[in-house]
């Protein structure tokens, strides 16, 4: 192999690998293993143009074929074989000057960490720091440290890499918003560290926002996290609208209306829950009934009463007693009443308790239903456990009254007598019945 295939080799690798700076191979952390701290390219892209200059040994021929070997077997995915070159050029290793020493030590980092082998890739990559300022490119010692500082986020030795991170922001001339948000993840990790990872989140999430950009999602949703705990509801919910926004989920959707809610935002608590509605994201029982009860406060219970039949037509909602009776209350509130009658009916039927029934005779009686106020009233008075049976010996005095059946009319009066609040309205339908009683018995004469 001659000098000049080598060049080429390891050319390819630097320009798959977006560094800019011939023969200094790329940091060992992928992309995907970024993405999921939230760096979206490759580290040494934060290293593409050399920003101070240093002069170094060069690098011999006899170094260049063995890391071309190495370079070789790399591209086939062959790592043993890979190491195999780097071994044998480690074997000549007092014949190396200390930038082909450093070559050699970053691309074992490179190979160990492609075996995903990551204290292995740790270690060769300090070796390289370790041949001294005077042997390395300002690019090669800034992008090393960094690799380094993610390597240890990637193994979760959180400390270590706020640790050389701190070197890498000393050392380099350009500090990234991803690096602030890789520090400030690393500190917030580290569990005694918030108010310096809110600061670093802040400063990541501020670099992008004055560059036009949109801050990765998790950059927010950690910054958000962070001021939580801070108790900073004002700043949770900038950072929730901002989700929103850029990020619509239906989960910010309802972390944002509880925020409304907490800084007595009704309106908006109601506009974000119902945006949380529409878009699917109210799938528990709890959730869609406090859906409904807010549309019902808002003076809006056509809208909470089409909540709870979808939600029960789905069985999101169970359909049970109590259910049925707030979806009967919110059309009764709608003015819906031929709509109600019938889920009120069904709840009652569902109650051990005679209350339903009871109000279900006070509607047929405002409907003029007075058979239908006795038949219920009847049911009401079977069940028992009636909170304001007087009231109920009213409706169905007035029930019967209407039908003429003055004998059961006087006989429920007269029973509503034994409560005060009834007593006196009880006593004037009294004497109105008992005169009307005797005004027909005269005309039947």
């Amino acid at each position: 192999m001659n000098m000049t295939t080598v060049t080429k080799g390891l050319s390819k690798f630097v320009l798959r690998t977006s560094v800019a700076l011939p023969l200094v191979l790329a940091p060992a952390v992928s992309v995907t293993v970024l993405e999921a701290v939230g760096v979206s390219a490759p580290f040494a892209q934060a290293q593409a143009a050399e920003q101070k200059t240093r002069k170094t040994p060069a690098m011999r021929e006899s170094a260049f074929k063995y890391l071309g070997k190495a370079q070789e077997a790399a591209d086939a995915q062959n790592w043993p074989a890979a190491l195999a070159a780097l071994k044998e050029m480690e074997a000549g290793k007092s014949k190396l000057n200390g930038y082909e020493a450093a070559q050699m030590y970053y691309f074992y980092g490179f190979v160990y960490y492609s075996m995903e082998k990551y204290p292995q890739a740790i270690t060769y990559y300090k070796q390289v720091l370790q041949q001294g300022e005077e042997n390395l490119p300002v690019a090669l010692e800034v992008g090393t440290l960094q690799t380094i500082a993610q390597l240890y986020f990637v193994t979760e030795d959180y400390k270590q890499a706020v640790n050389y991170l701190n070197k890498w922001f000393a050392a380099s001339d350009t500090v990234t918003a991803d690096s602030y948000a890789l520090r400030g993840q690393a500190y917030y990790q580290m569990g005694d560290n918030n108010d310096k990872a809110l600061a670093d989140m802040n400063q990541a999430v501020s670099m992008y926002e004055k560059e036009g950009k949109v801050p990765k999602e998790n950059w927010y949703s950690l910054q958000r996290f962070l001021y939580y705990e801070k108790n900073d509801y004002k700043q949770v919910t900038n950072i929730l609208e901002k989700l929103v926004k850029h990020y619509p989920k239906g989960e910010y959707y309802k972390q944002l209306a509880g925020m409304y809610g907490e800084l007595k935002r009704e309106d908006d608590m109601l506009h974000m829950m119902e945006a949380a509605y529409v878009a699917g994201a109210l799938e528990k029982e709890k959730e869609l009934l406090n859906m409904a009860y807010l549309f019902m406060g808002a003076e809006m219970p056509y809208k909470g009463a089409k909540v709870i039949e979808k939600g029960i037509k789905e069985k999101k909602i169970a359909r049970n007693s109590k259910n049925l009776e707030t979806l009967a209350q919110a059309y009764q509130m709608a003015q819906e009443l031929q709509k109600s009658i019938p889920e009120l009916e069904a709840a009652a039927s569902m109650s051990d308790k005679g209350d339903l029934y009871s109000r279900l005779a006070g509607i047929y009686l405002d409907l003029d239903k007075n058979k239908e106020a006795v038949s219920m009233g009847a049911k009401a008075l079977k069940k028992g456990d009636i909170k304001r049976v007087d009231q109920l010996y009213i409706v169905l005095g007035m029930a019967n009254a209407n039908l003429k059946n003055y004998d059961d009319s006087l006989k429920y009066f007269k029973k509503a007598l034994d409560d005060k609040r009834s007593e006196k309205f009880a006593k004037q339908w009294i004497t109105f019945v008992q005169n009307e009683k005797e005004r027909e018995a005269q005309l039947a004469m």
